[in-house]
């Protein structure tokens, strides 16, 4: 039987308009939306709304037991000091660090990794509730400056500042209504690249983060240091593809600029390099001269192709251009249809990264059935030269470059927090030493296990998840359990430290599964496309497979099942609770893209058309519509196929200034499923609650302050404890 809801008398939830004349023609076929007034943030109609179900979901949390328990033990938790990886510019290193609770990391500077290092710039300085966040950054290549940019309440808008290293005193420009970029200085240090958009028409008086218009005409300029954002050089402008998005940054020689071009946010791109040593005045005489002479090395969209290194016209790439788990290959700008192949692709491992280093040699990191692998290998022959011992679990980061010796690596997994290690070439063995290591008060790494598990999917597909529990568990299907998972975009979910599922292990008893189903990296471009575009429904029959797995083999029951997801990994819950309401107790949608006729309509939303299709074709409209989770809402127990007679217990998850997965999607669904669910069902047998989370100040995650993150797991999983009646254990 279904475990006690979190409310024995069904909720009132307020009753949103319908507008049922707003109906759409997709190629032939009728689909109604009634809530489409939900999609401007800035009508006081929805305002309204947001505020009512905003008091109806703290209604529910206020009868949640553990809630305050749980504010605590996660508090107290988050309260140890974490390390990232140095970092080396000039002679000097630098490194992220937060002491414990700190709203955000800090980044510090040393001379050498032996002294203490000093504070270069602390974003909790820079206003008092922690909304403002460290963005993107990067330091000259001689140290000299800091470029940063800086968003505000989540928004994805950045605001680029430079700061003098040694003396710290900030810069009085200020680049405003940048998006989507890196920073690139030159050698020179007279200034660097950066990409943005246009700003918005409405720019001047608007609330940035909240708008749902369109992001398109991505741009390329160039900023010398001392002159106005409005002085900058356009560098690469492309009006005949507005959807286009750019990654540029200049090779470590300092001679070119490399730019990919996305069609959209899966793995695909073009590659054009400029020789800036060939321009006659430099960027300066370049300014009326229009875009940069690039020449266009990959001119279309076939495959991925990322820039290793070059030496002069020699370039080295990592590309999955005919080989699904990647391969590294060179080509001579002087002879761009010669293309040599340097490491060729494996036959069951994933390359997912390559670095230079030692001059003559490179990082190699594999992915290995969902774990990483670390190699040394020639740069020039691609021989294996060393296999580095490292424990099982992820890669977090690798900070190495080409002329030095020495690089580090950040390591951790499901039971291990974080270790940075130090690894020296120079010998014939390498040689590596622990440089900094996570330690957790109060976490007894012995009470954990964490295996992994291959789950048979609907079609056959062998479909890995990892499980982590306290050990010796008696698998009699008692136990609550939180699976999540994601399936997109080639993503890989590597094992990784959260220090809030451990206290959800700790004093709930919770199995914690993560599933690595189709639509992700983990096994190569086959993997993922075999979840994108039509192929999509593979990604929720891989999740309700190992869903049925964990409560076959008895580690949880359906009424103890939560489940999980965000963004990307919203449209994984949404669509797998409409699919199979009887298989899950609890879920947790964070962030969705929840309305797959329409998404690509706002912001960023028109990139992940590459990922999901466009309803505005006839034939990806066939597939989107049929598991689109704001258009599957039915009444389950009007459904003879599954023997559900409700929804599980649903929190969906957004936030005011989300401009990324905009909040409508969350808003429309949620009004959606309380009006066919509820409101308009006289004695509905849905007594399992349906509520929203809409957070104020804050955006899709990126950038997130402690607090932040410690508030929404609070609710989260106080909201999941009760719904699962899983105990509070001391």
């Amino acid at each position: 039987m279904r475990s006690e809801c979190v409310v024995i008398e069904p909720l009132q939830y307020p009753v949103a308009r319908r507008d049922e004349y707003v109906v759409d023609n997709y190629h032939g076929v009728a689909i109604s939306d009634p809530y489409r007034w939900l999609e401007n943030p800035d009508s006081e109609e929805v305002k309204e709304l947001v505020q009512k179900q905003m008091k109806v979901t703290e209604s529910v949390l206020w009868n949640c037991d553990s809630r305050e328990k749980l504010r605590a033990s996660i508090t107290k938790s988050f309260d140890y000091p974490r390390y990232g990886c140095p970092f080396r510019r000039g002679n000097k290193y630098f490194y992220f660090h937060n002491p414990g609770l700190s709203p955000h990391r800090l980044l510090y500077m040393q001379d050498s990794l032996d002294e203490e290092g000093e504070v270069l710039l602390d974003p909790n300085q820079l206003n008092e509730d922690g909304t403002v966040a460290l963005r993107v950054y990067e330091v000259s290549h001689d140290a000299k400056y800091l470029a940063y940019g800086l968003s505000s309440s989540g928004s994805d808008w950045l605001t680029l500042q430079v700061m003098r290293v040694d003396d710290k005193i900030i810069e009085p420009e200020k680049l405003s209504w940048v998006k989507f970029t890196s920073i690139s200085w030159t050698h020179d240090t007279k200034g660097f690249f950066y990409c943005r958009i246009p700003a918005p028409k409405e720019s001047e008086n608007m609330d940035a983060g909240t708008e749902v218009t369109v992001n398109d005409n991505h741009q390329l300029y160039y900023h010398f240091l001392g002159t106005k954002q409005s002085e900058d050089i356009l560098c690469w402008n492309n009006l005949e593809n507005p959807t286009h998005i750019l990654e540029a940054r200049l090779a470590d020689d300092g001679k070119y600029l490399l730019m990919n071009i996305c069609q959209g946010a899966v793995p695909l791109n073009k590659f054009y390099c400029c020789n800036l040593s060939t321009l006659p005045n430099g960027l300066e005489g370049h300014r009326e001269k229009g875009i940069l002479p690039f020449v266009k090395v990959v001119d279309n969209f076939e495959a991925q192709y990322e820039a290793v290194a070059n030496d002069d016209t020699m370039f080295t790439f990592l590309t999955n251009k005919e080989a699904p788990r990647k391969k590294i290959v060179r080509v001579d700008l002087k002879k761009p249809d010669v293309w040599i192949e340097v490491l060729q692709e494996s036959k069951n491992d994933v390359i997912e990264s390559v670095l230079p280093v030692n001059r003559n040699q490179m990082i190699v990191s594999y992915l290995s059935d969902c774990k990483h692998v670390l190699q040394i290998r020639n740069f020039e022959s691609g021989d294996l030269l060393h296999k580095l011992p490292i424990d099982i679990g992820s890669i977090d980061y690798i900070s190495a470059r080409r002329q030095d010796n020495v690089f580090f690596v950040k390591l951790s997994s499901f039971i291990n927090p974080g270790v940075v290690y130090q690894y020296d070439l120079k010998p014939t063995v390498p040689i590596m030493k622990v440089l900094h290591e996570t330690v957790v008060p109060e976490f007894d790494l012995p009470d954990y296990q964490a295996n992994q598990v291959f789950v048979h999917s609907k079609d056959g597909t062998r479909v890995p998840a990892f499980i982590v529990a306290r050990k010796d568990i008696e698998l009699d299907g008692s136990h609550p359990c939180l699976l999540y998972g994601y399936g997109g975009y080639g993503v890989s979910l590597t094992p990784y430290f959260d220090i809030r599922r451990v206290v959800l292990a700790r004093h709930l008893g919770i199995v914690l599964c993560v599933a690595n189903i189709r639509g992700g990296g983990e096994y190569g471009e086959e993997w993922h496309q075999a979840g994108s575009l039509a192929n999509k429904q593979n990604c929720f029959d891989d999740f309700v497979s190992v869903a049925e797995y964990l409560v076959s083999r008895g580690y949880t029951n359906a009424s103890k099942l939560c489940i999980e997801g965000g963004s990307n990994g919203g449209i994984l819950i949404g669509a797998c609770i409409n699919q199979r309401p009887d298989l899950f107790g609890c879920a947790l949608a964070h962030a969705g893209v929840m309305d797959m006729l329409r998404y690509h309509k706002f912001t960023i939303g028109h990139a992940w058309v590459p990922e999901f299709g466009c309803s505005d074709k006839e034939d990806d409209f066939r597939y989107l519509i049929k598991y689109s989770p704001l258009h599957n809402v039915k009444r389950p127990w009007k459904d003879s196929s599954t023997k559900a007679t409700q929804y599980p217990s649903c929190m969906l998850l957004t936030a005011d200034h989300d401009d990324r997965v905009v909040p409508l999607h969350t808003l429309k669904l949620l009004a959606t499923m309380q009006h066919e669910l509820c409101t308009s069902v006289k004695n509905s047998p849905q007594i399992n609650p349906i509520i929203g989370r809409i957070s104020t100040k804050s955006g899709h995650g990126c950038g997130s302050s402690t607090q932040i993150m410690i508030d929404k797991a609070v609710d989260c999983y106080s909201f999941m404890a009760h719904a699962l009646g899983a105990s509070w254990i001391d």
